[in-house]
């Protein structure tokens, strides 16, 4: 069982390239077993802060802690290992794989070695726990397909699939519901509710406001680079400033 209290931290981050300030003085903490929402306007610094967390880039100024560790100078091929997963706006998968190759490229997470040896035929067990992963997101039919051949919504579902295949602490989601069907949205929803209950703290980067609202714990809004409000789902969809520069009149029923 995942211990109390927070699993990420970041203080005072600041992120610059060259004259310009992507995040300003940010600070924000994630409690273990939760799901934790960063939304705001495109611009807002949202997938930059995701960079940090993941390693890709590092901030100007400013902390990142996890799980007790200082990350903030971390290697990004050392934070699987860690147990942080991710997936991105732009989907990443091995088209010319199978479905239930890409999935079990998941489960070994250092580098070259580790790809040699998930390329090769997988010893049961993990083979087992890769199809169970496959079963969960609704893909086990599809599992001997190269990932090209499925639509984009199957494609959105085989990369958390993946991403779930490291058995993560910390899953950072970055648009996982964008250009999904309701019913796409909602299955998305059910699996996310489901990964919270078995401990896994997920931050999730999106702008589809139904499944925000339904899923978060706590909602961090970021406008221009800098943390504007903080709160519940309640508390963010009747927050001005939030409503101002991104939600607008009833944006969050949307």
């Amino acid at each position: 069982m995942s211990r109390p209290g927070k699993l990420l931290s970041l203080q005072g981050l600041t992120v610059q390239f060259g004259g310009l300030t992507a995040i300003k003085d940010l600070s924000f903490e994630v409690e273990r077993g939760t799901v934790h929402a960063l939304i705001g306007p495109n611009g807002a610094g949202k997938s930059t802060t995701f960079n940090c967390i993941s390693r890709y880039y590092d901030p100007t100024r400013g902390s990142i802690r996890f799980d007790g560790a200082d990350i903030t100078h971390r290697r990004a091929d050392e934070m699987a290992a860690m147990g942080v997963a991710r997936t991105f706006q732009n989907l990443e998968l091995f088209n010319e794989l199978s479905v239930l190759e890409n999935v079990l490229l998941g489960t070994y997470s250092h580098g070259a070695r580790g790809l040699r040896r998930a390329l090769k035929p997988a010893v049961a067990e993990t083979r087992e726990f890769a199809e169970h992963l496959l079963q969960r997101v609704g893909l086990i039919d599809y599992r001997r397909q190269p990932a090209r051949g499925l639509d984009f919504g199957r494609q959105k579902m085989l990369e958390l699939a993946r991403a779930m295949a490291i058995r993560p602490k910390l899953l950072l989601l970055d648009e996982p519901a964008a250009g999904l069907r309701n019913r796409e949205i909602d299955a998305l929803d059910n699996i996310l509710r489901e990964l919270a209950g078995e401990g896994v703290t997920i931050l999730l980067v999106e702008h589809v406001m139904q499944l925000v609202m339904s899923i978060s714990e706590r909602i961090t809004v970021m406008s221009f680079g800098e943390k504007i409000a903080e709160g519940s789902p309640q508390e963010i969809r009747s927050n001005e400033k939030v409503i101002e520069a991104y939600l607008g009149k009833g944006g969050a029923d949307e």
